[in-house]
């Protein structure tokens, strides 16, 4: 069951937030609890198995670790690594099983060997890549000791498992979330028009701008051969929209169901493409990823025993710059292969992670020189000009980066980006044929209209001001004028119905 359909909308959501309100307030984590287990039998009959097994595996590891006293840390440890490594045995099993199959049946292929692994064609469990991020968060904190480990199997069960994330996040921590989904909330009617707002702003974006967008971004990169030039280039800036269209769009839908019932789920998106350097695109697109990378990933590689041996002969054999370099560069790396190996089984994707590595480390390098290029230039960094351009470049890298995400292999997106040079040419807009790529003229009228009114919120809120307020604000004709507007231009505008394939959510199989 996706979050666009009406059976969600229409159906099981109010019927939800209905039951939950009707129940005394005590009894009301009941509600959420039965009503995501019947989510995942609506949409994947498989997930409740094994979420459930996750859940109990992470539950019991956290128990006994937090009855381990100080002086046992090499059997906490033994637990920790133990318990992350079925978490992530049921992750990889599923998800790369048959990239590594068949990777190793050509091996042995070319080595003429007559023995293959078998290939299961395993189906992916719905949200199991952020339910195992998840858990493993949690089990990385309890033996931290940034908290105690929960006793109670209800509450924890309902923080794995709660409905509006669990497709594709945010991978929320358990401090953020745990008490907040257990604890009942009284009915409000800030949080219910808040949810019903930030619901029909993501469905706007999903179904007016990203599923509009789909229609010309499938036509070439299904048929890449026949394309080049403008046309190449014009799908890979719009898959960059769509992506962006439609991932957000899904966390505000399901940071408004979660508002529907008084909880508040962490930020994903910070306006990405008003950012300077992609260092801070990185910082400001799907957070909760990047922060989880960065929390047990980076600082669990910096902190540890080889890395500090590391820092060490770095500053015993290079050159100061090169010494403090080095060591976070190697850091960097696990953190963007593991960035690209958890998207998806394929070598676009592991290459994918490193093109933002190679970018990302070649500017810290060469950082000291580049430093004072603008202002020996006679540049003013904090021009309009200057920082227009720091924008137009860092989109222009994130654009590449997203053709060779959406590609069918790594490449294919490599010929198709050289075949942006080859023929390029705007006469497409003269001759019509711009217009004849599963987009007609109105479509590609209602997704400019629909890109405009994306960016123009994002720029209110770049300059602090935040448009659901602002509209809150007005007077009572003029909001409401606004609202229906908005509910007419998803029912009306929105790809969807007769001459429109039903499109799911990207992140949803990740």
């Amino acid at each position: 069951m996706s979050y666009s359909t009406g059976l969600y909308l229409l159906c099981f959501l109010p019927c939800t937030a209905l039951l939950y309100y009707l129940i005394p307030l005590r009894f009301r984590f009941l509600v959420l609890l039965a009503s995501s287990f019947l989510f995942y039998l609506l949409g994947d009959g498989s997930l409740p198995f094994f979420l459930l097994l996750s859940t109990l595996i992470v539950y019991f590891a956290a128990l006994l670790m937090d009855r381990l006293g100080d002086g046992e840390k090499k059997k906490k440890k033994r637990f920790l690594w133990g318990s992350i490594l079925l978490l992530f045995g049921l992750l990889f099993f599923f998800k790369y099983y048959n990239f590594f199959s068949r990777n190793v049946n050509l091996l042995l292929e070319r080595l003429s060997s007559g023995r293959k692994l078998p290939i299961l064609s395993l189906l992916l469990p719905m949200g199991i890549s952020f339910y195992t991020l998840q858990a493993a968060s949690y089990l990385i904190d309890v033996s931290r000791g940034k908290y105690p480990a929960d006793h109670n199997f209800g509450r924890f069960l309902l923080y794995m498992c709660f409905f509006p994330h669990i497709m594709e996040g945010p991978i929320a921590r358990y401090d953020q979330l745990g008490a907040q989904v257990y604890e009942g909330h009284r009915l409000s009617y800030e949080n219910i028009t808040g949810g019903l707002q930030l619901i029909l702003w993501g469905l706007f974006k999903k179904l007016v701008i990203a599923d509009r967008a789909n229609m010309f971004v499938n036509t070439v990169f299904d048929n890449w051969q026949n394309y080049h030039g403008f046309y190449v280039l014009a799908a890979a800036l719009l898959y960059t929209l769509q992506l962006y269209a439609e991932f957000s769009g899904c966390m505000d839908i399901a940071a408004g169901s979660a508002q529907l019932f008084g909880i508040r789920l962490a930020e994903n998106f910070r306006r990405p493409f008003s950012s300077r350097s992609i260092n801070e695109f990185w910082q400001r697109w799907h957070i909760s990823l990047g922060s989880w990378l960065r929390d047990y990933v980076f600082y669990g590689v910096s902190l540890s025993r080889p890395f500090k041996h590391l820092i060490q002969w770095a500053r015993k054999r290079l050159p100061a710059h090169l010494a403090k370099w080095f060591p976070v560069t190697c850091a960097l790396f696990l953190v963007w292969f593991g960035n690209g190996l958890w998207h998806g089984a394929s070598w676009k994707y592991i290459f994918y992670g490193l093109y933002y590595f190679f970018l990302l480390s070649l500017g810290t390098l060469l950082e000291p020189l580049l430093r004072n290029v603008p202002g020996r230039l006679g540049i003013d960094k904090n021009s309009l000009v200057y920082r227009g351009f720091q924008r137009i470049r860092t989109f222009s890298i994130v654009v590449i980066g997203m053709l060779l995400f959406r590609a069918a292999s790594l490449k294919t997106g490599l010929k198709m980006i050289f075949s942006i040079f080859r023929g390029f040419s705007l006469s497409v807009f003269a001759d019509g044929s711009i217009f004849k790529m599963g987009c007609d003229g109105a479509d590609l009228i209602v997704l400019s209209a629909g890109l405009i009114i994306m960016a123009a919120a994002g720029h209110l809120k770049e300059r602090g001001k935040d448009p659901r307020r602002e509209i809150a604000a007005l007077p009572l004709p003029v909001r409401w004028a606004i609202y229906y507007s908005g509910i007419f231009s998803v029912l009306v505008l929105g790809a969807y119905g007769a001459g429109y394939a039903a499109v799911d959510f990207i992140y949803a199989h990740f």
